[in-house]
């Protein structure tokens, strides 16, 4: 099926979801590329179901308001779509599980490698400079302060390293965490400041 049907899930993908950029369509397409990254680096990944799993991840997500179970919603409607499209069934299964196991909140266990590479990848877009980003856009679309972000960060977003499941997205995580961590302590200082006063 090859190309088309990736350009296929690309302009539903597109035309389904917002341009909200915590949970939309860019943040689908940074977690696809980052997916392929760590895909790149290892032998005997299923690439086209992958890519299509990150394509799909999200897409019964409609907004960033947290969904109840939007991880396993997105799975079935992945199952429907790829079904209907003819794929083959058991690449099927692999793109379902790898959508149902991603997510966080989820608490599910990925257990195939491309299941593993996408739970990784949509944990990575929360670090790091892009990471900081999101939760402050989060934060203003909530109404959620400074001090409500800063522990989320540390309730949530620091324990990302420790969650993830390839020995390439556990490196990258540990490397933009240290910026996530930089910014809290620099964000803590400034506010507290005057806080004595």
């Amino acid at each position: 099926m090859g190309r088309g049907l990736i350009k296929v899930f690309e302009e539903l993908v597109k035309s389904v979801m917002s341009d909200d950029p915590v949970h939309g369509y860019p943040h689908v397409l940074r977690v696809r590329d980052l997916a392929l990254w760590i895909a790149s680096k290892y032998k005997g990944v299923d690439v086209e179901s992958l890519e299509i799993a990150a394509l799909l991840h999200d897409i019964a997500r409609s907004n960033s308001i947290k969904s109840s179970d939007h991880a396993l919603k997105s799975a079935k409607v992945a199952e429907l779509l790829l079904k209907a499209m003819g794929y083959p069934e058991d690449r099927i299964k692999l793109v379902v599980e790898a959508i149902a196991t991603h997510s966080y909140s989820g608490g599910r266990e990925p257990k195939s490698l491309e299941a593993k590479i996408l739970s990784d990848a949509d944990k990575l877009d929360a670090l790091g400079a892009i990471g900081v980003a999101r939760v402050l856009m989060y934060s203003a679309y909530v109404g959620r302060g400074l001090e409500g972000s800063i522990e989320h960060f540390r309730s949530k977003i620091l324990k990302l390293p420790d969650l993830m499941k390839t020995s390439v997205g556990k490196e990258e995580a540990l490397r933009r965490v240290k910026y996530v961590i930089e910014f809290i302590e620099e964000l803590e200082k400034e506010l507290s400041m005057f806080r004595s006063r």
